[in-house]
């Protein structure tokens, strides 16, 4: 992939859709057009044109890659999910949380929806960092 694209992803958010087709590939690894259409069954029935035009978006800005394989291609994600997790959540800190990622945790401590499981696990992850 081009160094710029790769550059560009590192700036962008992918769309609902996009992060749907990428967290297929982040799954499957390497993958074609029909193995990301199988995989979203049952749940989701998109066409396979559908797919392959958000695929071919995907790797326009960036996120995947592609080899050509036969008639089709083969995709792979060119950005690692922990990757583009962190990237995200830098940008959600930075235009949500001014910049303060504390604000961002004690949201996260405000919500009804932790379970004590949950805080447990934030605990141990607050001691191994030192906190």
């Amino acid at each position: 992939m081009k160094a710029k694209a790769r550059k560009d992803a590192t700036r962008r958010t992918l769309t609902a859709v996009e992060l749907e087709m990428m967290s297929v590939i982040w799954r499957l690894g390497s993958c074609t057009v029909s193995q990301i259409r199988e995989a979203l069954r049952p749940e989701r029935e998109l066409a396979y044109t559908s797919i392959s035009t958000i695929v071919r978006i995907l790797e326009q800005k960036g996120f995947v890659t592609s080899e050509r394989a036969g008639r089709g291609h083969v995709y792979s994600a060119a950005i690692s999910k922990q990757n583009y997790q962190r990237l995200t959540l830098q940008q959600l800190v930075s235009k949500v949380f001014d910049d303060t990622p504390s604000l961002l945790v004690q949201r996260v401590l405000d919500s009804d929806s932790l379970t004590e499981d949950e805080l447990a696990r934030i605990r141990v992850l607050l001691r191994k960092k030192g906190g």
